[in-house]
């Protein structure tokens, strides 16, 4: 999971820079970052990144003041389409290369690097695990079924809960659930739930997923919503209590990790001609 130290008074004062609709932004993340997909959060006044599909194979540290501070190239990695960051407890990170848009990949990958906050130099390496999903049989597979793509997981019990992305045609808004080891090998990844969060295709594909330190809540961003999990046994995430949160934006919101007991990071990706997006956020939860 990805771990939070950082005191709440920090975070007032961080945050007294005007709301974007629920959100409060902190800052406007540096021109490498606006096809941001991933974050992972260690503690302090910075958080770590990564890029989406054409961008290098690199991870980066930014500041709170929106500066890029440090990064690393990540060695025995390729960047087919990064979209996730997660953290274990023993502060090793994990890179979802799983981006598959045409659900047609059969090279899903995590990527596993030791804590980049403890690392000296520009280069850091890799581990990797290799997955598959058994209930896909084909490459792409009809478009009522393409239920393969994924932008969101975390880390939990010495597994990776993976959440895909329903591309579908017509959208059902439902998500499947998978798990994996977390650990260097080649597996079929185990379907442990599914759910239909709702028929939006705007608002209703899961980007991005994190779980509280202390395992109680998990949360789920769309664009625009924020889908909350409490009150559940194990890893039936979705058996207890559910809530639904509009954040009243419709940015490319693209990363959450938890921030504080009861607050979350959240970024989105710079939209096209400079319409909005490009920032890291927080929001607290009520």
């Amino acid at each position: 999971m990805k771990h939070y130290t950082f005191p709440l008074l920090g975070l007032l004062l961080l945050c007294s820079c005007a709301n974007h609709a629920q959100l409060q932004r902190i800052a406007k993340l540096p021109k490498e970052l606006k096809e941001n997909s991933g974050m992972a959060y260690y503690g302090g006044s910075s958080a770590w990144f990564v890029n989406d599909s054409g961008n290098p194979d690199k991870i980066y540290k930014v500041d709170f003041d929106g500066q890029l501070t440090h990064k690393f190239k990540v060695r025995k990695a390729k960047n087919r389409d990064w979209e996730e960051l997660t953290t274990d407890k023993r502060g090793n990170l994990y890179i979802g290369d799983f981006g598959n848009n045409m659900n047609d990949r059969e090279d899903l990958t995590i990527y596993i690097v030791p804590n980049p906050e403890t690392e000296k130099g520009n280069k850091i390496e890799a581990d990797k695990i290799t997955f598959t999903y058994p209930e896909q049989k084909h490459f792409p597979p009809k478009k009522k079924d393409r239920m393969f793509d994924a932008e969101a997981f975390f880390h939990f019990n010495d597994h990776l809960y993976i959440f895909t992305k329903n591309r579908s045609e017509p959208f059902t808004g439902k998500t499947l659930l998978y798990k994996v080891p977390a650990k260097k090998g080649d597996y079929k990844a185990e379907l442990v739930g599914q759910l239909n969060l709702c028929p939006d295709w705007d608002t209703c594909r899961v980007t991005s997923a994190d779980i509280s330190k202390d395992g109680k809540t998990v949360v789920l961003l769309g664009y625009g919503k924020l889908y909350l999990f409490t009150d559940f046994d194990s890893d039936h995430f979705f058996e207890g209590g559910r809530q639904e949160i509009d954040l009243g934006i419709r940015t490319q919101l693209e990363s959450v990790c938890f921030y504080g007991e009861n607050t979350l990071l959240l970024s989105d990706e710079e939209e096209k001609k400079g319409n909005g997006g490009g920032n890291l956020y927080t929001y607290q939860l009520k």
